[in-house]
């Protein structure tokens, strides 16, 4: 400990935050990951018998993955070292190292933990490598961000991946409780009541996080009110202490695609419910509305089509309402679309047309241009037969003349849908 250390180091536990306090330290005390921890799994086999591997934990915040490092070395006897991505640097990984390597030679181990890995560069990154394929350090990430694109593919191959997921609010349930509870690290010291109203809202919005549920608990026991004694806490005294959902929404991370893909799947299905909560769920996080309305214009075009051709001119209108209104009341615009496209017909004949004409673009011949399609300016043009023969549509209808290169020539590429506005389509093709 430095003495910037030491001058600023907690004088007692009580002033360490709750969450701190209350991590666990043993895997009986961990609560949740049943998929990873549970009895006879294999991480939990591992970690019992002393053989943990390098690994990066992947998972949202609050689900256990600095904990869960921390059992690992405890329970192997080895030296915790923790690096975070966000301030540490090379200059930091070599002195650690050089710490394990000394460590290793004195007999003992050392769990080299890195906290948000993604956030480290390649360099950086590369920098781990010789030390965790030696055994200097058994290394350990962590990181909200998916491994496959923010962690590179030499240290994917050394390490193993377990994903983390989300408490549930049974489980969130419980580590509160269990903070109430405990007169050493937690809350039991003092008589606190968290009523079932306050407790509920507490484990709702706390969204699967048990460090944003043990933080407002915290702050809702400093500032309840007393009575006869006991602090009560009450549903107000939370929502002021929560002020709103932890959501888990990150604009530039999987929540974004997964999000955007959900909306745009269920859009597709034609479920409005899905539709709108999903839309909900992206501007609740942040999203760009514009980012929201482009989506929509492709949607209108490439799922709805032609079986509803207002698609495109509902889906255009909101995305130049939002631009006009911005945000909030732009949400009007962007739900008024997603609802009409949910609920109209849909047919994907535009982009398989266009991908059946695209192919033979890119896999045949490019003949030239008919003669009698040609544009035909100049006297030299006519002569050489440019625009000879060629049937004004309006005044002579001609369903034979051909449109199409020589080498395609008969080719389909549109085939009308059966809804919506299409059906006239089909009908009147097939009767012809």
């Amino acid at each position: 400990m430095t003495l910037f250390d030491a001058s600023f180091a907690p004088e007692s536990a009580a002033e360490t935050p709750l969450a701190a306090r209350m991590r666990p330290r043993t895997l009986e005390e961990f609560v949740g990951q049943s998929e990873l921890l549970g009895p006879g799994r294999a991480l939990r086999r591992a970690i019992e018998q002393d053989a943990a591997p390098s690994m990066i934990l992947w998972g949202p915040p609050g689900s256990g993955k600095t904990s869960l490092a921390e059992i690992i070395a405890r329970s192997s006897g080895a030296h915790f070292e923790k690096l975070s991505a966000v301030s540490a640097g090379v200059a930091d990984l070599r002195r650690a190292v050089r710490e394990a390597q000394a460590r290793r030679r004195a007999g003992k181990r050392t769990v080299l933990f890195v906290d948000e890995i993604h956030r480290f560069n390649k360099a950086q990154q590369d920098a781990i490598l010789p030390y965790v394929e030696d055994g200097t350090v058994t290394f350990i990430g962590a990181t909200t961000e998916n491994p496959s694109f923010e962690v590179i593919s030499a240290l994917l191959s050394r390490a193993r991946v377990f994903v983390l997921q989300p408490l549930s609010d049974q489980e969130v349930e419980s580590v509160v409780d269990r903070a109430i509870a405990d007169p050493e690290r937690g809350l039991g010291a003092i008589s606190l009541r968290l009523d079932d109203a306050a407790r509920r809202i507490l484990v709702g919005l706390a969204n699967g996080d048990a460090r944003a549920a043990l933080n407002a608990l915290e702050f809702a026991a400093a500032s309840a009110p007393e009575a006869d004694g006991t602090r009560v806490i009450d549903a107000p005294v939370i929502r002021e202490a929560m002020q709103r959902r932890r959501t888990g929404y990150d604009k530039a991370g999987d929540a974004h695609y997964d999000t955007i893909s959900a909306f745009i799947k269920s859009v597709r299905a034609s479920d409005p419910d899905a539709s709108v909560y999903w839309l909900a769920r992206m501007i609740d996080g942040g999203e760009d509305p514009l980012f929201i309305a482009r989506r929509l214009v492709i949607l209108a075009s490439e799922d709805v089509g032609l079986a509803d051709s207002n698609g495109l001119v509902v889906a255009v209108a909101a995305q130049q309402a939002v631009h006009f209104v911005g945000m909030p009341e732009g949400f009007f615009a962007l739900a008024h679309a997603t609802l009409y496209l949910a609920n109209a017909p849909k047919s994907n004949s535009v982009g398989r047309a266009y991908g059946a004409a695209m192919a033979d673009v890119n896999e045949t011949r490019n003949d030239p241009v008919p003669l009698h399609l040609r544009n035909a300016p100049t006297h030299l043009m006519r002569e050489l037969g440019y625009g000879r023969d060629y049937h004004y549509a309006h005044d002579d209808y001609d369903v034979t003349q051909a449109n199409l290169p020589d080498n395609l020539r008969g080719r389909r590429y549109y085939e009308p849908g059966t809804r919506g506005a299409e059906k006239v389509a089909a009908r009147n093709e097939r009767a012809e």
